[in-house]
């Protein structure tokens, strides 16, 4: 491992102790490296042993309690959010430490990166509000609970659009738009406050205006109205917008078993030097000849650790 840069791991913590590669041993080899050590919960804590599954993480986070609609269960997210959100953050936190690293007498450091950190960062200002209120807050379905008007209304043809309004000019250009002048200066909405307080009656008046119109002419005539709105896609509608293809968000990549597969576009984009997928996800095993042969193994050592089922797929 002494050409390595970057060292990822997975592991509950003190697996890699045990195995005779914790981090001091791996620096005294390599003091440059950056060690990422990726968990549930974190190296230390009472919490440290146990299983790092998202949707634990998900829940004791804090973001399942505020997803979803107040007289409802709360809401896990569909997708794997934790594991997402500690892919960024620690992505920027190698970037951070390689930097360091590189420096004249720079050295390589560990990262102690649970999935659970990151995701209660983004959850926002909710530990400060209840310590400054006593208050928790309560599950408000697609509404802001600091601004309004901001919801998902239904259209006539049974699909979406998302409507979010959080300045005053826009507040006031909306209820413009479906005709509702009146409303600019009635003292129910005439401010944020008010018409956070009367969210239920507001969105009722705009959900009728939206009702009578299909997904596409809502957005077209809010658009003409300069109001911000914008249609709530499922997939179906993703892999067709004009918007998405034309900027190749989604691109066909070779697969050895599927022939084509779609494979998201690199993010973010840098004009100066563009990333690009040059190869699909490498099969099982595929490079256990590179990455066990810089460790100091031979092709007969490495045949004999498949033999026995120590590692699988391709040599």
């Amino acid at each position: 491992m002494p050409s390595a840069a970057i060292f990822v791991e997975s592991f509950r913590p003190g697996t890699l102790e045990a195995m005779g590669l914790g981090p001091q041993k791996l620096l005294r080899k390599n003091p440059r490296l950056v060690i990422v050590r990726i968990s549930g919960w974190g190296q230390d804590g009472p919490y440290r042993r146990r299983p790092g599954f998202g949707t634990l993480i998900e829940g004791m986070s804090g973001f399942a309690a505020l997803n979803g609609f107040a007289d409802r269960e709360p809401v896990l997210p569909p997708t794997y959010l934790a594991d997402g959100i500690a892919g960024l953050y620690g992505a920027a936190a190698v970037m951070i430490a390689l930097r360091a690293a590189g420096k004249k007498h720079g050295r390589g450091q560990v990262i102690d990166l649970p999935l659970l950190d990151p995701l209660f960062a983004i959850v926002g200002p909710q530990a400060a509000n209840y310590r400054l209120t006593g208050e928790v807050t309560p599950r408000s379905g697609s509404r802001s609970t600091n601004t309004a008007p901001r919801n998902v209304y239904r259209c006539k043809d049974g699909k979406y659009v998302g409507l979010s309004a959080s300045t005053q000019k826009m507040a006031e250009r909306s209820l413009r738009a479906i005709g509702r002048e009146e409303l600019v200066n009635d003292p129910r909405y005439r401010t944020n406050a008010g018409r956070v307080k009367h969210a239920e009656e507001l969105d009722a008046i705009i959900g009728a205006f939206v009702a009578q119109r299909t997904q596409a002419e809502n957005v077209a005539f809010f658009e003409a109205a300069e109001v911000t709105i914008g249609p709530i896609y499922d997939v179906a509608q993703i892999v067709e917008d004009p918007h998405i293809l034309e900027r190749e968000l989604l691109a066909d990549y070779p697969d050895a078993d599927m022939g084509q597969f779609p494979m998201h576009h690199v993010v973010p984009r840098l004009m100066g030097t563009p990333g690009s997928i040059r190869t699909p996800a490498p099969r099982l095993g595929e490079h256990n000849g590179v990455l066990l042969g810089e460790l100091g193994m031979g092709k007969a050592e490495i045949k004999n650790l498949k033999a026995k089922g120590v590692i699988a797929g391709e040599n």
